[in-house]
């Protein structure tokens, strides 16, 4: 009879033990998905912000090496608004025009008497919208979209009035 019993504890020992390792088993499962979920989900936060933050340090930075007295000012060519940073290199005045078209926030530097158009600037960064408005000594920079943002520069010297 003993060794009845014992064969008994002994089959109910080893299936106790395949069950705790069965419930271990799925823990550790469902903890892999769930983080893999979360992973997936931060990074998915991640892709969107990064394009409006990213134009928004990008111009920010920008102004703020070329927030000269009259070198800042935001301009419409062509129907779209152009924040237009001045620079004067050897006695000849430069531009750099920041601006959104065909869903990119795009940048041309040249010369003003070039003859260059917003078709002639570079590709920066894909984006879904780019405003800029100015008021004052208020630079007001919005970018749109999915993940946008805001951000509002004060100038430190007068602004170019136009």
């Amino acid at each position: 009879m003993n060794r009845t019993a014992a064969r008994r504890s002994n089959k109910m020992n080893v299936l106790f033990t395949g069950l705790l390792f069965l419930v271990f088993v799925l823990c550790a499962l469902f903890t892999v998905l769930i983080g893999s979920r979360v992973y997936e989900n931060i990074t998915a936060r991640s892709n969107r912000n990064f394009t409006g933050t990213t134009a928004l340090s990008y111009i920010a930075n920008k102004v703020r090496q070329g927030d000269r007295e009259g070198m800042v000012e935001v301009r419409e060519i062509d129907g779209v608004p152009v924040l237009v940073l001045g620079q004067d290199l050897n006695d000849t005045r430069y531009e750099t025009w920041i601006y959104y078209q065909d869903g990119w926030v795009r940048e041309l530097f040249s010369n003003p008497e070039s003859g260059l158009g917003l078709k002639d600037g570079l590709d920066i960064l894909e984006c879904s919208g780019l405003q800029v408005s100015l008021s004052d000594r208020l630079l007001t920079i919005r970018t749109l979209g999915e993940g946008g943002g805001s951000l509002r520069l004060y100038l430190s010297l007068h602004i170019k009035s136009q």
